[in-house]
Parts: C-alpha cells; structure tokens; sequence
C-alpha cells in the first residue's frame, strides 16, 4: 500500500479519524511494549515485531500531520 498516494484520496476529516485512530494504536503498543518488559516474559523477537509497527505508525503519523499542517511560507 502506498501511504502518500492513498492519502491524496481522502478527506480532511477522514484523515482526522484516521490520526485518531493510528495514536491510539501507537500508545496501546507503547503501553504493551511497557509491561512485557516490566515483566520480562517477552523474547527479544516479539519486543523487536512491537517496535518495528510502533515505527511504522509513527511513519504513517507524521504523514497524516504533514498533509493536514498547511505549509506556511515564513
């Protein structure tokens, strides 16, 4: 899936929803990521799967922000 051509498609507002919804699965890993090393029962394979889709995420945040932050040219 190509992110930036999909979101050309869409609404302001569904990119608004859709933010939302990817910080909400940002921090629901973050806090995942947090308690299975506080208690240590997970491998390093399973923390390194987290983090990589928590990258991921971020990724996809910081586009959604870019197309909804209009340039202002100083």
């Amino acid at each position: 899936m190509n992110v930036q051509s999909d979101l050309s498609m869409k609404t302001d507002e569904v990119l608004r929803v859709e933010l939302e919804v990817f910080r909400r699965q940002h921090r629901d890993l973050d806090e995942a990521i947090a308690a299975l090393v506080e208690r240590g029962t997970a491998d390093q394979l399973t923390l390194k799967r987290l983090k990589k889709q928590k990258l991921r995420l971020k990724d996809i945040i910081a586009r959604i922000e870019d197309r909804l932050t209009p340039d202002i040219i100083a």
